[in-house]
């Protein structure tokens, strides 16, 4: 599909716009996926602990009393269970927000939160993308979804070549983040891929070098991204790299 701009595009789950309303569906979208990631553990619950200003880098298209009314329609409809009970600090107010997934009208899903269904029987179904660019946040809160882009470049890093290297670690959000903040695309990452997945992938010298750490360091990557453009002048009588791979050539 042709969008209007060049952007990564946000899913809304229309069931549950229907259900919710529509801030309180992509609020509740979020929160389900930085559930599937919190670590924080209180009382046999997991929780997603934010303050108000937290949201407002993800949600960056609202203003700080728009997710506040957001944030108190949800808990006025049950949708949504805060609490500021587990803070350290008795002063500190900053809410700790899970969902009940009991209070949604339409039919279970499979979405397990902490290692267990918290209610099997009327679970969220599975959710849409969550919002696809997460703004000035720590490395520590780089969410693993689709659409952020260092889960963009590794997950074809691990299409090309049948490997599983893991998006959030540090390291490799580290160098793709480097070469972001210098310029580079994503397209630029995926063309080096290529590039080196051609000359390496069926070497078997050479294909351990097929890793983030190689590819993307610095020297490496303004290395590869100067080897692009001879290939692409000749590309019109190469066979495409895709054709390559099916028929097992280097």
């Amino acid at each position: 599909m042709r969008l209007l701009i060049n952007e990564l595009s946000l899913h809304l789950l229309p069931t549950l716009v229907h259900q919710t309303g529509l801030n309180e569906a992509i609020f509740l979208q979020q929160l389900h996926f930085r559930s599937l990631i919190s670590k924080d553990i209180c009382g046999g619950e997991k929780w997603v602990y934010k303050t108000y200003e937290d949201w407002g880098r993800e949600f960056t298209f609202w203003s700080q009393n728009t997710i506040k009314r957001t944030v108190g329609r949800l808990e006025e409809k049950g949708y949504l269970i805060t609490t500021t009970a587990y803070n350290k600090r008795k002063n500190d107010q900053t809410k700790r927000y899970r969902i009940d997934y009991s209070k949604f009208d339409f039919p279970a899903g499979s979405n397990r939160v902490d290692g267990h269904t918290q209610n099997e029987s009327a679970e969220l179904p599975t959710l849409g993308q969550p919002l696809l660019k997460v703004v000035n946040l720590p490395k520590k809160d780089i969410v693993d979804f689709p659409g952020n882009k260092v889960v963009l470049v590794i997950e074809y890093l691990n299409q090309i070549t049948g490997k599983r290297y893991k998006a959030n670690t540090a390291s490799s959000m580290e160098l793709i983040n480097a070469r972001l903040n210098e310029g580079h695309t994503v397209e630029d990452f995926k063309q080096v891929i290529d590039l080196k997945a051609s000359h390496w992938l069926h070497d078997k010298k050479f294909c351990n070098y097929l890793r983030p750490s190689t590819l993307f360091n610095a020297k490496n990557f303004e290395n590869y991204v100067n080897e692009i453009a001879p290939v692409q002048s000749k590309a019109q009588h190469i066979m495409p790299f895709e054709l390559d791979f099916a028929k097992g050539e280097r």
